[in-house]
């Protein structure tokens, strides 16, 4: 009697446990998630060659076919999680005896009771409490899953699914993320240190916690070795392999991220949130070795101008205590990773005086810079220097490692920059630059900055001109003007050239090369403010933001880079008009063709801006800019066939320069967010030019020199071109100028005031 009452207990507990387990099941969520799989796969987008500038997503995840994972990454895997997954059902009764009796002997969990299967069940559908409940659901679970899928397909999902840090998902980007390198070039040490991430990403973590993850590392080493996937040898070369990890500000191959967040902005309008999560591969018009040589040269401009006008000061000053212990504290709290802006680190000055300067970056050992290091500070070290900028303990400042290996102490740039080159035959854009530092400022200065264009508008009020009756050799008076508020949109204004001097009657082809004022006013002011407001907009410009004032003359208007990039190829095609892109290409995950562009090409009569005689005459002008003019220093380039015009603002606020080779459109363009002077000797022809200089170097690397060939209707006399219709004779001969004055070559008399 006595031994029946246990007996029914069980035979009872029995009952509940199985009437529980068959109510659970009812409740189980279908598989279709697993059955069906689509991971998430961020937005990826590429150069025109396929190299990948950046990603857009909440989970970082490359899909990889289970043929495609190497031996040695399933082996580490099976190793750490789950060594008998081909020999059980989903649960694992032998591999639960096993941990619990290492977890006895360890004195802790160093073995989990969770199958792949298990833990896949748990990432699908269940949450991470930890409940009886939970538990019994997740092992239904797994006897459902391998009673629908296959053993392949599991350890498929389970590759491509788990959580291993880092906002990676899946192996194939664990491997991008910690190594920088595809699943296939992994070693046996790497692949054991992602083996051990799925337990706890956060506490194994290599980049955060080195020290657990290569013990955990080298515990799943030695259980490859005892399971036979690693030989003797094997495991001793892993086990000695020198780990490198990707840094953990770590850039793309190729550094474009106004490129890429330009193409993400492109593709939201089209496909909205799904970017997001469905993979779309973008490729855009990049090409690499332009954008890398245009990266290098604006960097160098900005630079180059920020040393001229000397160091600031510190960026601001922290109390750091005596006690080094406790101002190493003060100087981990003031500063982080996140206050390094790409080579740019940031530092705290802990002694300094003329000959040397000892900083701390908190985390690491003090920095002594000394010697050239200094150069550029040297004028803050002295006790004269103004308290505002003078170096001294707890300055925050900016270090920077030099070609040599050591450092210098420099500063973060105030100015901006922007640089777009275009290919002049479609306008596939080759590279983009929007400013110094992304990460420091989105707002992108190619697409979004409204500035105003200065001289280097004048091409396009000159090839309105041409229409009117003008000629290269009209000559024009480069005389002093007093213009009527009336004529200006504002007060009377006294207009002045960049010089400050006066010249008296010129060519219009001097004049443009000169960049002459009052040549272009007086142009302007005889074709009419609105004529020449209707006609720019053949280039793309937009009327409203270039009033009929006489001071559109000299770009008193707005444009962008990228307006400014499009209407300079006009010149360079022979007179089409073409929209710059900057996406070839949208993809699905699997390649499938989603969206492509067709762009308008040269030659296409409907794209056709202006005549193909204007652009050629045009053209030669702005040849003489560049072989006689104020863009003479882009003959370094040693080539004759650039052409282009500087820009100089009123107050030298923005500085541009836009030029071309006949293949190859750039504009470049410096100046500060919040305008204000950049100093008064600074020019287009001095800051942007150079810049423009430098990317030009590297895109024509290759290209042959081409002449522009006169086409029909262009006749040349005494060596000049002209409209077949209007020569000498038929054409403008002059333009305030006193024809008198014309035939005696005299200047000085032809000086003076007049009022339009």
């Amino acid at each position: 009697m006595l031994l029946a009452i246990p007996v029914t207990a069980a035979a009872a507990g029995a009952l509940l446990v199985a009437l529980a387990l068959v109510l659970a099941n009812d409740r189980l969520p279908p598989l279709d998630a697993m059955i069906d799989y689509r991971p998430r796969i961020p937005l990826r987008v590429y150069t025109a060659d396929g190299q990948l500038i950046g990603e857009f997503g909440e989970e970082r995840r490359t899909f990889v076919r289970i043929e495609d994972v190497p031996p040695v990454v399933r082996h580490a895997v099976l190793a750490a999680e789950d060594a008998r997954f081909f020999d059980h059902m989903g649960i694992d009764p032998i591999g639960i005896v096993r941990a619990a009796v290492v977890n006895f002997v360890a004195g802790g969990t160093e073995q989990g009771a969770s199958t792949i299967t298990m833990q896949l069940a748990r990432e699908f559908f269940l949450s991470p409490e930890r409940t009886y409940t939970r538990k019994i659901i997740e092992i239904l679970l797994a006897l459902r899953i391998e009673d629908t899928l296959s053993k392949e397909q599991i350890f498929e999902l389970y590759l491509n699914q788990i959580y291993l840090g880092k906002r990676a998902y899946g192996f194939a980007a664990a491997s991008q993320t910690y190594f920088g390198k595809p699943l296939s070039r992994l070693t046996a040490a790497e692949a054991a240190v992602l083996a051990g991430l799925p337990k706890a990403p956060s506490r194994f973590n290599p980049m955060v916690n080195p020290k657990r993850a290569v013990e955990r590392q080298r515990y799943i080493l030695h259980r490859m070795h005892d399971a036979g996937f690693l030989s003797d040898a094997g495991m001793d070369a892993a086990l000695r392999q020198q780990l490198v990890f990707m840094p953990a500000r770590a850039d793309y191959p190729v550094h474009a991220p106004y490129v890429a967040e330009l193409a993400r902005q492109l593709a939201f309008d089209l496909f909205r949130e799904e970017i997001y999560s469905a993979g779309l591969k973008i490729y855009t018009t990049i090409l690499p070795a332009d954008q890398q040589a245009a990266n290098v040269a604006l960097e160098q401009g900005v630079l180059d101008y920020d040393r001229r006008h000397g160091f600031r000061g510190p960026e601001r000053m922290i109390d750091l205590p005596a006690d080094a212990a406790a101002a190493e504290d003060a100087i981990d709290a003031a500063i982080g990773d996140g206050d390094d802006i790409g080579r740019f680190l940031a530092a705290v000055v802990l002694e300094a005086d003329p000959k040397r300067v000892v900083v701390s970056r908190g985390r690491d050992s003090p920095i002594e810079i000394t010697g050239d290091g200094l150069k550029f500070v040297a004028s803050a070290l002295g006790e004269r220097a103004p308290a505002a900028r003078r170096l001294r303990r707890g300055a925050l400042v900016r270090i920077v490692r030099t070609p040599k290996g050591d450092y210098e102490i420099g500063q973060l740039p105030e100015v901006q920059a922007a640089l777009v080159a275009v290919n002049t035959h479609d306008g596939a854009v080759r590279a983009l630059v929007g400013g110094f530092d992304f990460e420091r400022n989105k707002f992108n200065r190619v697409t979004q900055a409204w500035r105003q264009p200065g001289s280097s508008f004048k091409p396009f009020i000159y090839s309105a001109a041409l229409e009117k009756g003008f000629m290269t050799s009209t000559v024009v008076n480069d005389a002093p003007v007093l213009i009527d508020p009336a004529r200006t949109g504002g007060q009377v204004w006294d207009p002045k050239n960049y010089d400050g001097k006066f010249e008296g009657p010129m060519r219009l082809r001097t004049a443009l090369a000169k960049s002459k004022n009052m040549v272009s006013i007086r142009l302007l002011d005889a074709i009419g403010p609105q004529y020449a407001q209707d006609y720019v907009s053949r280039f793309g410009f937009d009327p409203a933001r270039n009033p009929a004032f006489l001071t559109m003359a000299l770009g008193a208007g707005s444009v962008t880079p990228w307006q400014m990039a499009s209407a300079i190829t006009v010149f360079a095609n022979g007179g089409y008009r073409l929209e710059p892109y900057i996406i070839s290409r949208i993809t699905d995950s699997s390649g499938r063709l989603l969206a492509s562009a067709h762009p308008g090409e040269a030659g296409d009569e409907s794209l056709r801006a202006i005549d193909a005689r204007n652009a050629f005459l045009m053209d030669s002008m702005l040849h003489d800019v560049v072989r006689m003019g104020t863009a003479t220093r882009a003959k370094s380039l040693k080539r004759q066939d650039l052409a282009g015009k500087t820009g100089t603002t009123n107050d030298s606020m923005d500085a541009w320069f836009a030029g071309y080779q006949p293949q190859v459109a750039a504009v470049a363009w410096v100046g500060f967010d919040q305008p204000r002077k950049l100093g008064d000797r600074e020019t287009g022809g001095g800051l942007a030019l150079p810049i423009w200089i430098n990317y030009m170097a590297t895109a024509l690397r290759g290209i042959p020199e081409q002449a522009q060939n006169p086409p029909p209707g262009i006749v040349q006399l005494d060596g000049e071109y002209y409209y077949g219709e209007t020569r000498p004779g038929q054409g403008i001969a002059s333009l305030g100028v006193a024809e008198e004055g014309v035939a005696s070559g005299s200047n000085a008399d032809l000086i003076r005031d007049q009022v339009f």
